[in-house]
């Protein structure tokens, strides 16, 4: 790593990219005036709040708060770090990364490039030893086992190669024996969970003996492994364990994969194993994703509702099918707004996604996707069986054990109609049961109290303008006008007056970004915001207008200021001079 980023680049990048087209390929937009408009990502909500603007090349959302540019909208929908998104970004415009020189201390940059070497390093080294299982799949002396396997389970070579599937044999240091240099090698081999430190200190192949499927990131890159074993040994799937690249409580397999299948993704559905994900695709649903041997996680499900609006979760029909179902219903609960749903299936007794559609098809198999229960039954069944339905005791207990569950739910269509289905079905039907079942659920709501306006003061508006408008800094002129003002956020306007002189050309985005990470930057945010009714034929006139209001009234202040103490005789001559020229001008 050279230094950090150039900032001419970020401004380039942020100049190329398109914000709109950059959103709408994450969250389907809807043209409203000049702006577009969705709900929003990051909060719950009926109606949309969600605006991005094309002229500003920023987003913003008046329920949460939520605001930004492209590399903003990148960090928090994606959960990338700022490198991470600029490095998405580029990509995405076709554009490669320029860095500059590192003016921080030479401690601090030696630490910055270890952890970015280290990084780089750990994703270099996944890539290889996933050629390398890949590789031997084709050249190891036991290779036929393998292959016959992947062939029996109905998988061709062209699937196979689009996950990037390998092997590896059963010896003890099949992989060591290739990614082995020294003892640093070693040690990071150990640290991704390749290998696993012996005693005596010498390391041996964590997997071993097994079909090898590389875990990808959102971003392609290989981060772990699950093993399938071909003989009896146990586990029959083993996992690569934590790591300080690979989290499996925030990945899902197959969903890159599934992604560059798709470029409209509508609906994914979550199995349990690897082999069902690349079976599925084998046979035409490639919009499977599994969960990595975990419950599926609330970041799961999150990532899942972020890339579509319809998720099917396809398990078992046994207990332990249901036990996963209702977890992930569990952790669902909060992500669930209205046009987002969650549906479950459950295979019968011995079927699993990939022996079910091998045997019946995908048309068969969409159909049973097709006619999923939806959350809503999926709750009330499971609650049901819990309780005595033929007593007013049992059906009362049915009633209290909802009211959790409904607690989690955001305001939506949806949980209106659970709980009007409650109250005619378990309840009395009335509108004193609903209000009372529904006031048990929310709680004393406190009266929200009403968000304070932005006071419009000069400095404000002329900031707000300079935002929306940079170009409109070179009507001003020189800037050191302003150097003795002291009304509140001069210092601001000033600053951000000269980066606007500095890069004539800039765009808000590029000037929000200057600002990213410091109090200066919230500040100026919440002005991007700001919605202040100025046309933008206007606000040249408008800027200076107020800029002129500013001069005056320090001018006036500072009149009254020197006539008090020529009244007082406190007068010196050089404020003689300087109060005659005020009261001749």
């Amino acid at each position: 790593m050279a230094g950090r980023i150039s900032r001419q680049f970020i401004d380039d990048l942020l100049s190329r990219a398109d914000i709109v087209e950059l959103v709408d390929s994450r969250v389907p937009l809807k043209k409203a005036g000049k702006n577009h408009q969705a709900c929003c990502p990051f909060h719950n909500e009926k109606s949309p709040s969600f605006t991005v603007s094309q002229d500003k090349q920023f987003y913003h959302c008046f329920g949460c708060g939520e605001h930004g540019n492209a590399i903003s909208f990148l960090m928090e929908f994606d959960r990338l770090d700022f490198v991470d998104a600029v490095e998405e970004l580029a990509s995405h415009c076709g554009m490669e990364v320029i860095r500059e020189e590192n003016t921080a201390s030479p401690a601090e940059q030696r630490r910055q490039q270890q952890v970015y070497q280290q990084k780089q390093d750990d994703y270099e080294l996944m890539a290889k030893i996933s050629s390398f299982f890949q590789q031997q799949l084709k050249v190891a002396s036991d290779k036929e086992t393998a292959i016959d396997y992947l062939k029996g389970r109905g998988l061709s070579g062209e699937v196979v190669k689009r996950f990037g599937i390998g092997y590896i044999s059963d010896a003890w240091d099949g992989m060591m024996n290739s990614f082995s240099r020294n003892g640093q090698a070693n040690q990071q081999l150990i640290d991704l969970g390749m290998a696993i430190a012996g005693d005596k200190k010498r390391p041996y192949d964590r997997f071993r003996g097994r079909i090898m499927f590389p875990i990808s990131d959102k971003r392609g890159r290989v981060i772990g492994f699950g093993g399938r074993v071909l003989g009896d040994a146990k586990p029959k799937y083993l996992n690569s364990p934590e790591t300080r690249i690979y989290h499996k409580g925030q990945e899902l397999y197959g969903l890159h994969e599934a992604k560059q299948a798709n470029k409209q993704l509508k609906r994914l559905v979550v199995v349990e194993g690897y082999m069902d994900v690349v079976a599925l695709a084998q046979h035409g649903v490639d919009y499977a994703v599994a969960s990595l041997g975990t419950a599926t996680t609330f970041e799961q499900l999150q990532t899942l509702f972020r890339t579509v609006p319809n998720v099917v979760c396809c398990y078992d029909g046994d207990r332990a099918g249901r036990d996963a179902a209702w977890r992930a219903m569990e952790n669902a609960l909060p992500l669930i707004r209205d046009g987002f749903s969650l549906k479950f299936v459950f295979l019968p007794d011995g079927e699993d996604p990939d022996s079910l559609i091998r045997a019946q098809g995908q048309q068969a198999f969409e159909d049973i996707l097709d006619s999923a229960m939806p959350l809503s039954k999926f709750l009330f069944e499971q609650l049901m069986q819990q309780v005595d339905m033929s007593s007013l005791e049992g059906r009362a207990a049915l009633v209290e054990s909802f009211q959790p569950f409904l607690a989690k739910l955001p305001e939506s269509i949806l949980k209106d109609a659970m709980l009007n289905e409650i109250a005619n079905n378990f309840g009395t039907g009335s509108e004193q049961f609903l209000a009372k079942f529904t006031k048990n659920i929310k709680g004393e709501v406190a009266r929200p109290a009403l968000k304070a306006r932005t006071k419009v003061t000069p400095v404000r508006l002329a900031l707000a303008l300079l935002l929306e408008h940079p170009h409109i800094a070179s009507s001003l002129g020189e800037i050191s006008v302003l150097q003795p003002l002291t009304a509140p956020g001069i210092p601001l306007l000033m600053q951000v007056l000269g980066v606007c002189q500095q890069n004539p050309d800039i765009k808000s985005a590029q000037l929000l970004e200057y600002f990213r990470g410091t109090e200066q930057g919230k500040q100026l945010a919440k002005l991007m915001c700001w919605q202040h009714h100025v046309e933008a034929d206007a606000a040249t006139d408008v800027f200076l207008d107020n800029i002129e209001a500013l001069l005056n009234n320090f001018v006036e202040q500072r009149r009254e200021v020197l006539l008090q103490k020529a009244r007082a005789g406190q007068i010196t001559a050089e404020e003689k001079q300087e109060l005659q020229a005020i009261l001749n001008s």
